[in-house]
């Protein structure tokens, strides 16, 4: 049975107050319950000690939506992985669309954050993903290459463990345009294929290739069921307990 990583990133959203109480409403509407996936859930830096006192004595983690490459020192408004770690992180997204676009950050700089949270033994969420133009021009392959080549080549392949990929299909997101699930599985399948390339097939499917183009309960189960999509990464459908609940219970059932 195929162990999926069901992640929720908060985006801006969510003071400590309010993420207190959804985390509290995710954890409760799971009393008493198991499930054998992997729920994981990244709230903003301020919110984080609230989500974590939350999550204690549950199966369900915290994680960041970004960090610093360097220990400490003069780096006003960055987070440390040390810090991360001390407020009960054990994930952290690099590389997102969203600071790709609006803050500019490169290949290299979302590489070098990657191995710092890799070397530093938490578990790094590297996101890659083309945008409208780029899908509209046939570079979008090029454009995936490019980014997992730049990450797998700071990273030696017995980190493999503690790397996972989501794919963002940037172009369907708040577009009009739609990505369907055997779109998602080709650039999966592609992914994986690099992986491959890099590392060899044992480590390649180690490595899990989360799906992050609005994945909702309605749509989940269709792109969980494809062989190479591994979990979610979740913007909107994770800010509400039933819907974020809902995806992870559906990932018991594929």
């Amino acid at each position: 049975m195929r162990t999926f990583l069901i992640a929720g990133n908060w985006k801006m959203n969510a003071a400590p107050g309010e993420a207190k109480i959804l985390a509290e409403e995710i954890t409760g509407l799971w009393k008493g319950q198991t499930f054998t996936s992997e729920a994981l859930l990244c709230p903003p830096f301020i919110s984080i000690p609230a989500v974590a006192a939350a999550f204690q004595g549950t199966p369900f983690k915290v994680g960041a939506q970004n960090v610093h490459t360097e220990n400490d020192g003069a780096y006003t408004g960055e987070i440390s992985t040390s810090m991360l770690k001390d407020a009960g992180c054990e994930y952290v997204i690099v590389g997102h669309s969203e600071r790709r676009e609006y803050f500019h950050e490169s290949d290299e700089l979302v590489a070098r954050k990657a191995k710092k949270v890799i070397d530093d033994r938490l578990k790094a969420i590297v996101c890659v993903g083309e945008v409208l133009s780029e899908r509209k021009e046939g570079i979008h392959e090029d454009v995936v290459r490019r980014q997992v080549d730049a990450v797998l080549s700071h990273l030696g392949e017995d980190l493999s463990d503690n790397l996972v990929i989501a794919y963002e299909p940037v172009w369907a997101i708040g577009t009009g345009e739609t990505a369907t699930p055997e779109q998602a599985q080709e650039m999966h399948h592609f992914i994986r294929e690099l992986i491959k390339g890099h590392w060899g097939e044992a480590r390649s499917a180690k490595v899990r290739i989360l799906y992050g183009g609005s994945m909702k309960p309605d749509n989940a189960g269709e792109l969980l069921s494809q062989p190479d999509v591994d979990g979610g990464l979740i913007g909107g459908a994770s800010l509400k307990a039933g819907s974020y609940s809902e995806i992870l219970k559906i990932s018991e059932t594929v």
